[in-house]
């Protein structure tokens, strides 16, 4: 039998994945709103 060389591969794309891929219409929604507040938020911290 072949040595394990850590996490399976297969399984560390799905977590990753799911933690940047919106359930739904809604979810992706949210984050497209937050990072738009972020982006404008900036905008207005290097206007002072």
């Amino acid at each position: 039998m072949g040595k394990k060389k850590g996490k399976d591969k297969n399984l560390a794309n799905v977590v990753k994945d799911l933690e940047t891929t919106p359930v739904n219409s809604h979810q992706a929604q949210q984050w497209q709103q937050d990072s738009n507040d972020r982006r404008h938020q900036d905008a207005l911290n290097h206007d002072e």
